[in-house]
């Protein structure tokens, strides 16, 4: 009778056992037709000039979280390619390099779709153009402009960026500007305008003129406020998660959040560990830190913290570099038994970000960002191969094809197109 019974159990066991496995097979099926479907964008990845040469570009596996390969291998049909410029002085020197630094970066982008990678991806302008460069069978990149600091305070500098490709700006970065308060600001408690120069709100209209979408992930929350009642257009805030879930500066509180609600516009989560989980990564982080440390000295090697490593020259770095991947393979065997207590930041944690914004906003304010080479990346989403994990995950959470094509894609459209139309109505009248 006992092993009738015994049978029985080992029966139910493995009847449920397949039951999940077909559950799963037919989940991951369902994922991948509407991965293949949407029009997968990310709204944010930094670029180096160096990796635009005819020698080493994006057509190659670059030592990047964003290339070509990679795009294809994980489905990514857009890439919003970013014109940085780092904060510097307010005055015609400091002006003068910062636009050398941000045509550098669009000259770039330019060779990338007009020379070496023109018969695999295509600069796109518009929505429609984002349509027609796919049913050609090519990635798409677009260009972004984090800091509007390069423009100095030449307002005509604002059509020929738009003339250039350019189709969302931020008008600061970390450090207030010519322009805008930076979020910074409450790091040490400072404002230099309480929100937005009177040249700040100048360049919004001016960029609701042409047509490009203001970004607000970085300026300071009185900035944001007085832009978003500067502005005619939507806006989008092209790199920033719920406050809610991980307070940090750089992400958006409730209050903002509804702020960009009631003006149209969209927030693209962003996929940096920080900004996702600042407590797990931090736990995460001395963990890690401290397998290494412990590995160094066991090789009589001295250890560098990461941001030791940033402080050293070229030269250095480089010979440092060698030995630091020494004490990486060394404690591999230690860091995964880490890992296992103190977990990193991943995909899951990410789309809470994505779910939070939904509920307090609606779906069509939603949207997805990496941040790629640029700090981003996560557990399952460490490059752009791996992009297919974050729709597996958003229908594992029971989101529907159209709401999936939405969050990857069709709100930000949607704010550009609207953008465009503002701009036509504009230079109409």
């Amino acid at each position: 009778m006992k092993k009738i019974a015994l049978l029985f159990s080992v029966m139910i066991l493995l009847g449920c056992q397949e039951k999940r496995e077909n559950t799963n097979t037919q989940l991951l099926q369902k994922a991948q037709m509407i991965h293949l479907k949407s029009v997968t964008l990310d709204t944010h990845d930094d670029i180096d000039v160096k990796n635009f040469s005819d020698s080493l570009n994006y057509t190659q596996d670059t030592d990047t979280q964003v290339n070509l390969p990679k795009m294809e291998k994980g489905g990514l049909d857009v890439a919003w390619f970013i014109v940085y410029t780092g904060q510097g002085d307010l005055t015609e020197e400091g002006y003068e390099k910062a636009a050398a630094n941000a045509q550098s970066k669009f000259d770039a982008i330019h060779r990338l779709v007009n020379e070496y990678g023109s018969h695999k991806i295509g600069l796109a302008k518009s929505s429609a153009d984002v349509d027609s460069l796919r049913k050609i069978g090519k990635k798409v990149a677009m260009i972004g402009v984090e800091n509007a600091y390069p423009l100095g305070e030449d307002l005509t500098e604002v059509k020929r960026y738009y003339d250039l490709g350019a189709r969302y700006m931020s008008l600061a970065h970390n450090g207030h500007n010519q322009f805008s308060d930076s979020n910074t600001g409450e790091f040490d408690n400072t404002a230099k305008h309480r929100g937005l120069s009177e040249l700040g709100k100048k360049v919004i209209d001016s960029m609701n003129y042409y047509g490009i979408m203001v970004d607000l992930s970085h300026p300071s929350k009185e900035s944001i406020r007085q832009t978003i009642e500067q502005t005619k257009a939507p806006v989008v805030a092209s790199h920033s998660g719920a406050r809610a879930l991980s307070d940090h500066p750089r992400n958006l509180d409730d209050e903002q959040l509804e702020w960009i609600q009631k003006n149209g516009g969209v927030v693209q989560t962003v996929a940096l560990a920080l900004f996702v989980n600042k407590e797990k990564h931090k736990k995460y982080l001395s963990a890690v830190d401290s397998v290494y440390r412990i590995t160094a000295n066991k090789l009589g090697i001295r250890y560098l913290s990461s941001s030791e490593r940033r402080q050293l020259k070229e030269k250095e770095r480089a010979e440092y570099d060698n030995l630091f991947s020494k004490i990486v393979t060394a404690a591999a065997e230690d860091l995964a038994e880490a890992k296992t207590k103190y977990p990193p930041v991943n995909v899951s944690d990410y789309v809470d970000h994505i779910d939070y914004v939904k509920n307090k906003i609606g779906i069509d304010h939603v949207g997805i960002s990496s941040d790629f080479d640029g700090g981003g990346g996560i557990e399952g989403w460490q490059d752009a191969s791996e992009t297919f994990n974050i729709t597996l995950e958003l229908v594992k959470r029971g989101y529907t094809e159209e709401e999936i094509g939405k969050i990857w894609s069709g709100n930000l459209l949607r704010v550009l197109d609207a953008t465009e139309e503002t701009a036509k109505r504009l230079q109409a009248n």
